[in-house]
């Protein structure tokens, strides 16, 4: 019944050129999506996250992103909030509306006041946490398993 590895990663290809399914993915594992415009954070969140036994679909804007969830149906969302195209607020609103049990994280290096971007604006969006960057990977870590066994 389960994808093999391969074929996982060239259906996610085929069906999503902005998407990438990331090596090492397990499918007895919670998969993540991972959708950030920055090519390097998106990258080290992925790695982060397989080397803790995650799978990992990546994507470079909202749109892609969101047309992954549908295909991968992933435990869990990473997404940055500032994006060009659909940005993270465009994806906290798509995901409540149309995957409301899958949770997400928001990252950003641009929350607080001076940014015009508040912490509890993106929770009432229906973000079930917010990382401001920097963060470290034990954050993100711990943040991921609290919500995927939680």
């Amino acid at each position: 019944m389960g994808i093999m590895r391969s074929e996982f990663a060239l259906r996610v290809a085929r069906r999503f050129p902005g998407a990438r399914s990331t090596s090492g993915i397990n499918m007895s594992t919670p998969t993540i999506v991972v959708i950030d415009d920055d090519a390097i954070m998106r990258e080290a969140l992925s790695d982060w996250l397989q080397a803790a036994g995650y799978g990992v679909c990546q994507a470079v804007d909202g749109s892609t992103g969101l047309a992954a969830v549908g295909s991968v149906e992933p435990g869990l969302v990473v997404t940055d909030m500032h994006m060009p195209g659909m940005n993270g607020w465009g994806v906290l609103t798509e995901m409540r509306r149309l995957h409301p049990a899958v949770p997400v994280i928001a990252i950003s290096g641009h929350f607080g006041c001076a940014h015009g971007i508040d912490v509890t604006d993106a929770l009432a969006l229906g973000a079930s946490r917010v990382l401001a960057k920097p963060f470290r990977r034990g954050e993100l870590l711990q943040a991921v398993a609290e919500l995927l066994d939680g």
